[in-house]
């Protein structure tokens, strides 16, 4: 997997962070405190979830109160990109992974992605830091051998940790030799109170006595019950040797049977073998004969068939001519029919010839030329002359129609002409009419005149009331929103919102201009003079007035406004008289323009009807038909060209054809006959005759050769079992038959004796009586009398052990009594509460005793099984980061410990290394680890500042081996820029305190 966007929305001082395009070696760079380890625990916290409140981890919760969470968009190789999104909600975070497919899942899907990798081994595998190399420079001697093996097995000191907190607990427990451990006084006190138990025991009357006794008791009981198992034993074993003595005599005497046996030796299954050879021999004398009976026999059958190689051999030849035939009548069937296309064509062209009825032969018409050229413009003269006389009928019809209506339109002009008046008329008419326009300009003026002075009498003061009260108005309104205004502009100020401030202060200032305009009087009614002026301005034009004469005004301006009219016709009639003229005008320049197109197209078509051939009268209406025409006969000439060439070639080939088969039926036929079907059955039969007889040759010839090779193999095997059965014979050391059957029933017998003692041996395999018990049993003839004298004893020592089970059970009562009577009593409950706490601290010792047992078996199969691939690849890698000097990496032959080798095989404890060398191991170890036991999990590996401590040369190797792991992706965290010309600039990514800024 790699990672390829990480995209953080909160997560300790970066937010709103978006790092892109990340690369298969990411370097990271940035002082203290720009970011680094709070990158690396986002990584870890998308991943397996944020730290819980009750963890000991850094949360990284951003102060600022941003969105908590983020991102990753990592690429695997299976499914492709996925993103994974984690943000704050349930302990760990509320998860959301979306697949490329649009899948979306929460953490159950994340796990399976992951495989089920969790956080404590995804930081002890794939995430190391400095803090690994800083343990090792404060381990000394053992410790740092087992720090280096732990961290090659789990990637982390825990199980070199876990083994010492083991040991640790058991040590406080108990020592060997140990004092404080709490087992140790544990058994101290157990002492102490086991010596005063014994003296109180010893104040008791007859309580020593009483315990010598019951201990004579205990040791008659098992002295007795000893003597009573020993007699017990005896008698089972008398027991069983009634069951198997007729077995154990058997055995003995097929053992000295098979010993008397075994001075000769004989083949396995030997007289099966010398049957089986036998009559396979026989057999095979008797196949031999036959077959050679019957090899004689085919060969005269052989000698007796003969046939026609030369014939055979052209056999091809004779079956490509008989092929032929169908062709023939094929091309029969074709002459005929080509023979009727003639006819037909012949008829098609003499009716062409009578639609043309041109004056020429067929050869002279196959010469006309009616190529691609010529047809197109036989086409295009003929579709020009058909349009040329479609518009010379439209342009007649629009000729008559235009000259119509021109002539219409001139007889309205003449009409409207006639009825406008004179021009000196309409002019004294016009100045009568404009003396009475004066006369009402001059009535409206005095009617004007009338009103103001009206006006000023009547309603001057009223309306100078109503314009006060109103102005008033407007001032309250004005002031009560400047007011406001003025509050708004306060708030402004109060909460530093300029912008309010700003509108309140412009609407006071535009609020007192239009007060201060508005507060000065106005007077609307003001004239330029006074009254009087008015009055005298009313007298002059009542005088205008009366020099005017009346007159029928009414009547004049009915006569002109006709006039009027009627002069509007005229120029309306005039306009349209002038377009239509045009119109008339473009008719004729049309015709002008056809009759010249016809001209040249008239020429082209005389010029082409010559080519052709073809007659003016013809041509004028007819010339596309006439040419077509033509096309048709040149068609049906050639066709009737190639027909007559085709009936010369078949005529040829059928003639060819004919000649071959009577060639073959001369030459191979007794009677030569001449139609073809015939001398066709009669080839075909002569060949399957002359086939028959190779068939039957080769069919002799297959056998005789097959039976020839059965014999050769029949031979070879009758030879072949002779040789085996005188062989057999030979292992017999014998060399008749009948001695070889008189030694197989000595070795059928011994096979037998053999059989049947394993068969006892089988029976006896379950006894429990050892050999040298049988041999001894074997010498005794009287076993009912010893097996009533053991009953007898086993009855006297049960009826002993039940007296002496009665003695001590009384000697127990009385010592119980003594126990319980005082401060013993109290002695022996304290001794057993000790022992009782004594098995438990042991019991609990036993299981870490276990544990420490089990973590070390468990260590020594990972040293079995998976150390040495790890150790393989560490070596590979420490080989290089220490330039050739160490090679390789030896395990403890006890304990966890390792043995580094030079190249001049000296070995060296962990202790025994510099400090640089034992971090090379560390990382040797660390990435052989990653890239072995857990290749299948491809997690990016994150390395933060791990190789400060090293000098320049093992700086420069550790980074080149680095960048060689091409299976992981590599995030490299480091604030040391001398660090940085080891990496690609397009590889480094620059962080900065306060800011991370995105790759692009």
């Amino acid at each position: 997997m790699k990672i390829q966007e990480i995209h953080i929305y909160g997560f300790g001082q970066l937010n709103n962070v978006v790092i892109k395009e990340l690369s298969d070696f990411q370097v990271f760079y940035g002082e203290n405190e720009a970011g680094k380890s709070t990158i690396m625990a986002f990584i870890h916290g998308i991943l397996f979830g944020f730290p819980t409140k009750q963890s000991s981890e850094l949360r990284y919760v951003p102060k600022n109160g941003s969105n908590y969470g983020g991102k990753l968009r990592i690429l695997f190789d299976e499914i492709g990109i996925a993103t994974i999104e984690r943000v704050r909600g349930k302990a760990s975070g509320e998860v959301t992974v979306t697949l490329p497919d649009g899948t979306t899942g929460d953490e159950t899907l994340l796990k399976q992605l992951l495989g089920n990798m969790d956080k404590g081994l995804f930081q002890a595998i794939f995430s190391f830091n400095i803090h690994g190399l800083q343990n090792i420079h404060q381990m000394k001697g053992e410790e740092l051998g087992k720090f280096l093996f732990s961290t090659g097995t789990l990637g982390t000191e825990r199980l070199n940790a876990t083994e010492a907190e083991l040991q640790k607990v058991l040590e406080s427990q108990f020592k060997p030799s140990g004092k404080k451990p709490e087992i140790n006084e544990q058994l101290r006190a157990i002492q102490e109170l086991s010596g005063e138990l014994k003296k109180a025991a010893s104040k008791n009357q007859g309580y020593e006595v009483l315990i010598k006794e019951k201990e004579a008791i205990n040791q008659e009981i098992g002295e007795t019950n000893q003597s009573l198992q020993i007699v017990k034993r005896e008698a089972d074993k008398l027991i069983e040797w009634q069951k198997i003595h007729s077995l154990v005599k058997e055995e003995r005497w097929v053992s000295a049977r098979i010993r008397e046996l075994e001075d000769f030796s004989f083949p396995v299954r030997g007289i099966e073998r010398l049957e089986k050879l036998n009559g396979l021999i026989l057999p095979c004398e008797a196949q031999i004969s036959s077959l050679n009976e019957r090899i004689k026999q085919l060969k005269l059958e052989l000698n007796s068939i003969q046939h026609q190689t030369q014939f055979l051999d052209e056999e091809s030849q004779i079956l490509a001519a008989l092929e032929q035939i169908p062709f023939y009548d094929q091309l029969t069937l074709e002459k005929q029919q080509y023979e009727l296309k003639l006819i037909d064509l012949d008829e098609k062209i003499s009716s062409i010839n009578e639609k043309l009825h041109l004056p020429l032969n067929e050869e002279e018409v196959l010469n006309i030329n009616t190529n691609i050229y010529m047809k197109s413009q036989v086409e295009q003269v003929s579709r020009k002359q058909q349009r040329l006389i479609e518009v010379h009928q439209e342009l007649e019809e629009k000729f008559q129609e235009e000259k119509n209506t021109l002539e219409e339109l001139e007889a309205k002009v003449l009409s409207a002409q006639r009825q406008i008046l004179p021009d000196q008329e309409r002019e004294k008419l016009a100045s009568a009419v404009n003396e009475n326009d004066k006369k009402s300009t001059i009535e409206l003026e005095l009617k004007a005149i009338q009103d103001k002075i009206e006006y000023y009498q009547h309603s001057s003061e009223q309306d100078k009331e109503k314009i006060v009260q109103i102005n008033k108005q407007k001032q309250i309104h004005f002031l009560t929103i400047g007011l406001l205004l003025l509050v708004l502009s306060l708030y402004g100020v109060i909460s530093s919102q300029w912008v309010l401030l700003l509108i309140g202060v412009i609407g006071i200032l535009l609020i007192g201009v239009f007060l201060s305009k508005n507060l000065k009087p106005k007077n609307d009614f003001t004239v330029n003079g006074p009254p009087s002026q008015l009055m005298d301005k009313e007298k002059e034009l009542k005088q205008k007035l009366k020099a005017f004469n009346q007159s029928d005004i009414l009547v004049i301006q009915e006569k002109l406004r006709r006039d009027h009219t009627f002069r509007e016709q005229l120029q309306l009639l005039t306009i349209k008289l002038e377009q239509q003229q045009t119109q008339y005008d473009k008719v004729i320049r049309k015709f002008e323009d056809w009759e010249k197109e016809a001209a040249e197209n008239k020429d082209l078509l005389l010029k082409l009807s010559g080519e052709l051939n073809i007659p003016e009268y013809i041509a004028n209406t007819f010339l596309l038909e006439a040419f077509q025409l033509i096309e048709q006969y040149k068609l049906a000439g050639r066709e009737k060209r190639n027909l007559h060439a085709r009936l010369k070639d078949i005529k040829l080939e059928q003639s060819a054809i004919k000649d071959r088969l009577s060639y073959f039926s001369k030459k191979y036929l007794a009677n030569p006959e001449d139609e073809m079907s015939k001398i066709a059955f009669l080839l075909r039969d002569k060949l399957k005759v002359e086939h028959g007889k190779v068939i039957k040759s080769e069919e002799k010839l297959g056998k005789l050769n097959d039976l020839e090779s059965d014999l050769i193999q029949l031979k070879q095997e009758q030879t072949h079992l002779i040789m085996e059965r005188t062989k057999l014979l030979n292992e017999a050391d014998v060399e008749l038959e009948e001695a070889f059957y008189a030694l197989g029933n000595k070795a059928e017998e011994r096979d037998r004796l053999i059989e049947r003692k394993a068969d006892i041996n089988k029976q006896l395999r379950y006894t429990s009586l050892e050999e040298h018990d049988i041999d001894k049993l074997l010498q005794i003839h009287n076993t009912e009398e010893m097996l009533t004298k053991y009953h007898k004893e086993m009855d006297l020592y049960s009826a002993r052990l039940s007296e002496l089970q009665e003695n001590l059970a009384a000697a127990s009562y009385k010592i119980q009594i003594l126990e319980e009577g005082g401060i013993y009593s109290e002695l022996l409950h304290r001794f057993k509460q000790k022992k009782f706490e004594l098995r438990e601290a042991a019991k609990e010792w036993a299981v870490y005793s276990l544990a420490q047992n089990i973590l070390s078996q468990t260590v020594e199969k990972y040293k079995n099984g998976h150390l040495p691939r790890i150790l393989a690849k560490a070596e590979e890698y420490l080989f290089f980061l220490t330039d050739k000097h160490y090679h390789r990496i030896h395990l403890q032959k006890s304990g966890t410990g390792f043995l580094i080798e030079r190249c001049d095989h000296t070995l060296f404890e962990a202790n025994e290394l510099s400090q640089a060398t034992a971090e090379q191991v560390y990382v040797s170890l660390r990435l052989s680890l990653a890239v072995t036991l857990y290749e299948k999990y491809q997690f990016p590996i994150i390395v933060d500042d791990s190789f400060v401590n090293f000098d320049g040369n093992r700086t420069k190797k550790v980074m080149e081996l680095l960048t060689s792991l091409n299976t992981n992706q590599i995030l490299f965290f480091t604030c040391h820029a001398h660090l940085l010309p080891y990496f690609h600039e397009e590889n480094i990514h620059y962080l900065h305190k306060g800011s991370v800024e995105a790759i692009s």
